[in-house]
């Protein structure tokens, strides 16, 4: 399976320790199956830090290891009430969770107005979920043990700083 890790920078040997803790499914080093979506964030990321590079960058991950028992896996199937608590309790930064990898929807800004809704206890999980699958939700892969991110093979580095049409 293709990973792509959007960022201003290449990352060869990815790391586990850095990035924000308040993030969809916690502390982590996160890739997606979606090169577009990888891209994106890149210039999401360049133009935040005022940066001049925006990059994709290339692994491939034996997806056999999602079902390995070396692994503590987390696989959220789309949009549900589990994964939408999982996700709120993440942001908080509430509950640090023991997984080795989780694999579910991006919670991305345009979804985070009704999170924060049901977070706030103004949108029942129902409403949550049903607002939420009307969006197109694009998946991410978050590695959370120095284990689980070795198993990603660095493969190459693609400049992602050419704006969407």
């Amino acid at each position: 399976m293709r990973l792509y890790h959007g960022s201003t920078m290449a990352v060869r040997t990815p790391n586990i320790t850095r990035g924000r803790g308040n993030t969809d499914f916690g502390k982590g080093f996160y890739t997606t199956t979606n090169y577009e979506q990888a891209a994106r964030w890149a210039r999401i990321k360049r133009d935040r830090q005022e940066s001049d590079k925006a990059v994709v960058t290339v692994y491939e991950f034996d997806e056999t290891l999602l079902n390995s028992p070396d692994f503590n896996v987390m696989h959220y199937h789309g949009a549900t009430k589990n994964w939408l608590d999982f996700v709120v309790n993440n942001r908080r930064n509430s509950v640090p969770h023991s997984y080795d990898i989780v694999m579910g929807p991006v919670a991305n800004d345009s979804l985070y107005a009704t999170i924060t809704m049901y977070e706030k206890g103004n949108l029942s999980a129902e409403a949550a979920i049903i607002q939420l699958r009307t969006h197109v939700l694009f998946d991410q892969l978050s590695f959370h043990s120095k284990e689980a991110v070795k198993t990603l093979k660095f493969v190459e580095v693609m400049d992602a700083s050419e704006t969407e049409d």
